[in-house]
């Protein structure tokens, strides 16, 4: 899957998990990240030489061995008053009370996570349940639903679109980021669902008795938090040092470079989409290279310093025009500051940030970094998950924290060319599903110049041209997908998955962009050109992963 990642493809659910378990108890040298699927598990390396070596080792691996299913046992109350259970109750044949019975009636283990943050596939000890999505998916399932799909069952952690069909409800808190284990239900762990009537409590092995509540507040969504979206100072709050928002702009966030590690908690690693802008940068004012900073789309961000700073803009190049605070007699003067090059922006001083000349986004950094609380590790904003700093609105104040590394600031850097009005070339190695598409498809997705559409956003960029058709039909069991990953759903228009991207999905990935050419993606603003280009031999007919098993064509990705 791309140039740092191995997509494992198996037999079924029990070598999923054979091989998600050896690969976390004994990880292998360079692997950064693992995540199960339903017949596949994608392996995330550091570094494409890692990747291959790991692409070797996987063949190797003995997965006959049982998997152990002693991971630790949650109980979940559970009120079975769903919208869809006379309906579950009439595909199985087993009425209402008898799927209750089926339902509570057996241990459940998460074999995987995906959709969003505390979301995890459970899958049950016999195929009793299995039921079809639902063929019209709701517009918004209330957080703590209890559901089925296929042969799976969770628990929607927060309100959501979603397409499974709903059996029951439960207040348990599946995704806190307050806790040490923020997912109530992780991969590994088994559950059991306990019907109650009055009450929704959660409780474990050793819980004790469960407190009542009255009915009517059970019945209730439970209240969703943003999931670990940390307070930032308001407008008016004392901060000593820092930023103050004039304008954000047209949409400015706080980045890094990610919280990577978490995909098993259905977390991407979000972080800046143009990786080398922000360690530039954070270079140029002194920081470590991973400091968080402000990320800016398209110009228009304006801030005002709150003690003395250094700053600097990298990536997009954009007019930085610099107006002074007022003196005695109410005056103010303007001067400029260059791109790419430390400067100072005194006590009360505004920079105003310019529409890009070229490129799309831009990133500020201030010397100490954006002080921001970190979440899972990193202080970067996940825009699908809701992970992180809100987006930044006017009057907000950033603090300025405490991670440069140097005394000096750095000599002003060139920067490298941005896409304009003309066509960016991107390098792309054939994705796993490239076997989906016939030979002028392929053709045709590397001959066309590809327009990105105005929908396009840090979750992915939709590319607007002539539809790539397929040769087989149905979607695809719900597997891990990368950062660069071009799935193609029906219509055939490719999405470019981004940092945000979900990290499972269940439309066919055509091809993934070399990591290496990820940051020039990014730079490629709405209505921009792509052409793609196969990197190396490019791709044959029948080209994918190499699969120990003829892939099943069972499930739609696009909501839960």
């Amino acid at each position: 899957m791309g140039t740092r990642a191995v997509l494992a493809e198996l037999s079924g659910t029990q070598d999923v998990l054979a091989l998600q378990a050896l690969l976390l108890e004994k990880p292998l040298p360079g692997q950064q990240d693992v995540l199960a699927a339903a017949e596949t598990v994608l392996v995330t390396a550091d570094s494409p030489a890692s990747a291959r070596r790991i692409a070797a080792r996987l063949l190797q691996l003995d997965l006959t061995a049982p998997v152990q299913r002693d991971g630790e046992l949650v109980v979940i109350d559970t009120v079975y008053d769903g919208e869809d259970l006379a309906e579950v109750g009439q595909l199985t044949g087993l009425g209402a009370e008898g799927v209750i019975a089926a339902h509570s009636g057996q241990v459940w283990t998460v074999a995987f996570a995906g959709f969003a943050p505390g979301f995890g596939y459970m899958v049950g000890e016999n195929q009793q349940l299995e039921v079809p999505r639902r063929a019209s998916p709701r517009t918004a399932v209330p957080a703590g639903s209890v559901a089925l799909a296929g042969n799976y069952s969770a628990v929607y952690p927060r309100r959501s679109p979603g397409g499974w069909q709903l059996i029951g409800r439960t207040n348990a808190r599946m995704w806190d980021l307050d806790r040490e284990q923020p997912a109530l239900a992780a991969p590994g762990h088994r559950v059991q669902f306990r019907p109650v009537r009055d009450a929704v409590t959660l409780g474990t092995e050793s819980a004790a008795e469960p407190v009542a509540q009255p009915a009517a507040q059970t019945a209730a969504e439970p209240t969703v938090h943003s999931a670990g979206a940390a307070p930032e100072p308001a407008a008016g709050q004392d901060v000593a040092c820092g930023l103050r928002i004039v304008a954000p702009g047209l949409q400015s966030l706080i980045q890094d470079l990610g919280r990577h590690g978490h995909s098993g908690l259905g977390v991407s690693a979000a972080g800046a989409l143009d990786r080398a802008s922000l360690r530039r940068a954070n270079r140029l004012v002194g920081n470590t290279p991973g400091a968080a900073a402000i990320e800016t789309v398209a110009g228009g961000l304006t801030v005002r310093a709150v003690g003395d700073q250094v700053l600097a803009v990298t990536g997009a190049p954009s007019a930085l025009s610099i107006e002074s605070a007022p003196d005695d007699a109410g005056d103010t003067w303007q001067r400029s500051a260059l791109m790419a090059t430390p400067f100072a922006l005194l006590d009360g001083e505004t920079l105003s940030i310019g529409a890009p000349q070229s490129g799309f986004r831009s990133y500020l950094a201030v010397r100490g970094g954006v002080d921001a609380a970190p979440v899972l590790g990193s202080r970067s904003t996940d825009t699908m998950s809701g992970i992180g700093p809100a987006p930044l609105a006017a009057g907000q104040v950033l603090a300025a924290g405490g991670e440069a590394e140097s005394g000096v600031v750095g000599a002003p850097e060139l920067q490298p060319d941005y896409p304009g009005t003309g066509v960016t070339v991107l390098d792309v190695v054939p994705g796993p599903r490239a076997d989906w598409f016939d030979r002028a498809a392929l053709d045709s997705f590397a001959a066309q110049e590809w327009e990105v559409k105005a929908q396009s956003n840090r979750v992915g960029m939709r590319l607007d041209g002539t539809p790539l058709q397929r040769t087989r039909q149905g979607e695809l069991a719900s597997e891990g997908t990368v950062a660069g990953a071009l799935q193609v759903p029906p219509e055939g228009l490719p999405v470019l998955f981004l940092a945000d991207h979900p990290i499972t999905g269940g439309y066919p990935v055509i091809g993934v962009v070399v990591d290496s050419l990820l940051d020039l993606a990014a730079q490629v603003p709405i209505g921009g050109k792509i052409r793609f280009r196969w990197a190396e031999h490019g791709p044959t007919e029948h080209t994918a992963t190499e699969h120990a098993t003829e892939h099943t064509v069972t499930e739609k990705e696009a909501s839960n």
